[in-house]
């Protein structure tokens, strides 16, 4: 095992991260004590909600977070390890790739944001071993808001992106 990928199960037990459906590691660091009631949220939303959540989540090589999405607006943010791509597929179906990391000069960002709504999924680039980030959701997560794609529903909405989504859903999943 190289030093770098010790490094990333340093993460794991460190903050004793636990494995996410979508893939990867993550561990809830912070969900807000206050509640938005369900009246005042916009329609998409069955109850009411945390004002905000955060989380730590780690991706090493060869895993991926599969096209997933929430009805939240979700931050992410960058904190150890390599770059990380956020791919986000807007409801027009343009594809952004947002390179999350250290290095701005090769056009990575510290913090993007994903909208509320948009199918997205995320890897480390090839070759690198790990990322750790983390997630700010507001209002905040429930597992409720979460949808898995599946991956003949997105490619219908979505063919020109076939091969994108192919290589990152897991068949069968819902």
């Amino acid at each position: 095992m190289d030093e770098t990928q010790k490094q990333a199960h340093f993460w794991v037990d460190q903050f004793q991260l636990q494995p996410h459906p979508e893939g990867g590691f993550y561990k809830e660091t912070y969900r807000s004590s206050e509640s938005v009631q369900v009246e005042a949220l916009p329609q998409r939303f069955t109850g009411s909600r945390s004002i905000a959540t955060g989380i730590y989540y780690l991706l090493e090589s060869g895993q991926f977070s599969a096209f997933h999405r929430i009805r939240s607006d979700e931050m992410w943010h960058f904190y150890a390890g390599h770059e990380l791509t956020i791919y986000v597929l807007l409801p027009d179906g343009q594809l952004t790739a947002i390179r999350l990391g250290a290095d701005p000069i090769k056009g990575q960002v510290f913090q993007a944001v994903v909208p509320a709504g948009c199918w997205f999924a995320s890897r480390v680039e090839p070759g690198q071993s790990y990322a750790l980030v983390g997630c700010t959701v507001a209002p905040g997560f429930d597992f409720a808001d979460f949808e898995m794609a599946e991956r003949q529903d997105l490619i219908q909405t979505f063919p020109q992106h076939q091969q994108l989504i192919t290589e990152l859903t897991r068949e069968g999943e819902v």
